[in-house]
């Protein structure tokens, strides 16, 4: 995945350029990855495969749970944090994929880190996480 939006990157602009990267291509690379990342899905998964999340606050505990799971039965094709990471954008629409976008323009650093992401999520679209701060929840690890 990376290789591939390296290469749409490198053909379309050059690298001095990466960061004026417009909307519409950090669009059409979001819609590349999902569309690359739902060619894992198994035929046979135990688990359906997630909705998509846009942004809605009360859908967020059910997105993670959703797309935890998934990832948990799937787990060697989730095998580090940025396909983690990939896979959640790719699930992102409205609201939510508007607020990624400047993470992938910018070429954060969150984009490789899982939990962080999952954070910055639940600080944006209101999740109140402080019953779970002492106890950390299996579903942050997938």
């Amino acid at each position: 995945l990376a290789q591939s939006s390296a290469n749409i990157l490198s053909e379309s602009e050059p690298c001095d350029q990466r960061h004026l990267v417009s909307n519409s291509h950090c669009r059409l690379l979001v819609c590349e990855r999902a569309s690359l990342l739902r060619q894992v899905r198994p035929p046979s998964c135990p688990v359906p495969f997630p909705e998509t999340f846009n942004g809605e606050s009360s859908r967020l505990p059910e997105f993670i749970v959703q797309t935890a799971s998934y990832m948990l039965v799937n787990e060697n094709r989730f095998c580090n944090d940025a396909m983690k990471v990939a896979f959640l954008i790719s699930l992102l629409s409205g609201e939510a994929e508007e607020w990624v976008v400047p993470y992938i323009e910018m070429d954060s650093p969150i984009l490789g880190d899982y939990r962080a992401f999952l954070d910055e999520m639940k600080q944006c679209f209101g999740w109140d996480d402080d019953e779970d701060d002492d106890d950390d929840d299996e579903e942050d690890d997938y």
